[in-house]
This record gives C-alpha cells, sequence and structure tokens, in this order.
C-alpha cells in the first residue's frame, strides 16, 4: 500500500471528550496532496481516549483518510510522540494537540509550503479560545503579545500545531523528556525556515484561574528547561519579550483583558511549577 504523504500525530491523554471534535475536523479537510493519514497516540489514558479514536474510523475512511491508534499504558507526552513517529508513515509529519480543530484549508497548505527539499517548518494562525470570562480575557490579551501577534508580520508560533518536512525532522532524533515540545520543535529552525500559512485552527486554553495558573506555569518553566538544556537553541528566537512601552500599548489596549493576564502572571510567580503533563482543560 502506498504510504500518505502526510502523518498527523496525536499525542492524547484523557481525551475521550474532546477527541471526536478534533479527528472529525481533520475528516471535513480539504483533500491534501498524497494523501493524509491520522496516528492517535493515546498515553496513560483511563477515559476510554483509544476507543473514541477508534469510534472516528469510518468517518475518516470516508474521506480518505487512514488511522493508527496505539494506547501506551504509561502517560508523557514525549514518549507519546515517539511512538507516534515510530507508526507514522508519512514523510511530511504534523503534530496536533489532541483538543485543536483545524480549518479545512489548513492541512493540504501545510502539505504545499513543506513541499521543498530544504528543512521546512509550518503552521497556520492559531485562533485562541475561551468559553468562562476569565479564559476569553485571557485569550484576548494573549492575542496581543509579541508571540502571539507575529503572525501579523508572517511569524510562526505554532502552538497546538506544526508540521515538518522529512529534512526537517531529520533535525533532532527521539523527542526529549521536557515540557516545551513546540518551542523545541520551532527553535530547530531559522525564522526564514518557518513557513505561515494563511489558515486558522481553534486552540483552546484552559478554562477557570486556577487552571490557567496551572498552565501558565508549565509554560514557563517549559521556556526555562529550553534555556538550561539546549541554550544553543535561543539563538533561533526572533520575538523579543516585550519592553515595558510594549507592555503599556497592551494595557491600554484592552485594560480588563490585560488585568487578567497580568493576574495569572503574578499568581504563577508567586508558586511554583509541578512536574506533571496537563493542560487542565
Amino acid at each position: 500500500m502506498t504510504p500518505p504523504r502526510l502523518s498527523v500525530v496525536i499525542p492524547a491523554a484523557n481525551e475521550a471528550r474532546l477527541l471526536p471534535a478534533c479527528l472529525a475536523a481533520l475528516a471535513a479537510s480539504e483533500p491534501v496532496p498524497g494523501g493524509a493519514e491520522a496516528v492517535v497516540v493515546s498515553n496513560g489514558s483511563t477515559d476510554g481516549t483509544a476507543a473514541a479514536a477508534e469510534a472516528m474510523r469510518p468517518l475518516l475512511a470516508a474521506a480518505g483518510w487512514g488511522l493508527a491508534v496505539l494506547d501506551l499504558p504509561r502517560g508523557g507526552k514525549p514518549g507519546a510522540l515517539d511512538a507516534g513517529d515510530a507508526a507514522a508513515r508519512g514523510d511530511l509529519r504534523a503534530y496536533c494537540d489532541a483538543d485543536v480543530t483545524v480549518s479545512p484549508g489548513l492541512l493540504p497548505a501545510l502539505a504545499r509550503v513543506l513541499d521543498r527539499p530544504d528543512p521546512a517548518y509550518a503552521s497556520g494562525r492559531p485562533a485562541i479560545r475561551g468559553r468562562g470570562l476569565a479564559a476569553r480575557l485571557y485569550a484576548r490579551a494573549w492575542a496581543r503579545v509579541p508571540f502571539m501577534a507575529q503572525t501579523a508580520r508572517g511569524g510562526v508560533p505554532g502552538c497546538g500545531l506544526f508540521a515538518v518536512n522529512a529534512p526537517g525532522r531529520a533535525r533532532w532524533g527521539d523527542w526529549p523528556r521536557i515540557i516545551a515540545d513546540d518551542a523545541f520543535a520551532r527553535l530547530h529552525f531559522a525564522p526564514a525556515e518557518r513557513h505561515l500559512v494563511p489558515h486558522p485552527y481553534d486552540w483552546p486554553i484552559a478554562e477557570g484561574v486556577a487552571a490557567l495558573v496551572r498552565v501558565r506555569r508549565r509554560q514557563d518553566e517549559g521556556v526555562r528547561e529550553i534555556a538550561r538544556r539546549f541554550p544553543h537553541l535561543l539563538a533561533q528566537e526572533d520575538v523579543p519579550k516585550p519592553g515595558p512601552r510594549a507592555v503599556l500599548r497592551l494595557m491600554a489596549a484592552d485594560p480588563l483583558a490585560f488585568a487578567a493576564y497580568a493576574g495569572v502572571a503574578l499568581a504563577v510567580r508567586a508558586r511554583r511549577a509541578d512536574g506533571g503533563w496537563s493542560r487542565s482543560r
């Protein structure tokens, strides 16, 4: 059987509730040149995540998608990514959080932009989604910070979903046991090697103040971990931290959202990070 061109690796830990929408969005995608498959890696799940993925097989098959479902007894996102890579058959590789939903044109656009001989990294435009008041306010502010707002000038955050071609994936081997796998991958590419396609994907954030604090704390620890373990990668970072003037502009643009964002940041500084993998959805 001819392998598909694109493999979408989806690590999933207790994601039975959210995973079907993620897979349904893949099935609703416009055709991917050369075909596509989803590789779902349930890891340490106790809620029937693997069964939820299997239940989506008919819908994916009807849309021409392949599906592989792995059910690992141990949790851990890096191990799930390694297992997904080992099972994936496509030479183009996308990595997608289980709560992300793609727009119909995103995946074929990624496949087209990655169809080149030189190493390349690509993603779409993340649409940060929150349901409750705290999450909505935080999302509004977060969308304005330089790292997320870089899409306005062609920058590529790659949070929640990113893709690489085979020469790009060859830049590292197994996934390191770290928090910020997305930053680790992104920083293996110079800014000129990162490609933004003009298609969105929905990326929900944690709900409630306590969950926002937990997730933000882990994000910050992930950044510090990259700096400690892979300091050479920081030379590839092209998004500066916001200075005082930028902070004032953020505050003036949306005071309520800024207050929510700053409150979470202050709470994070007051407590130390934990070591588990949880998006606190």
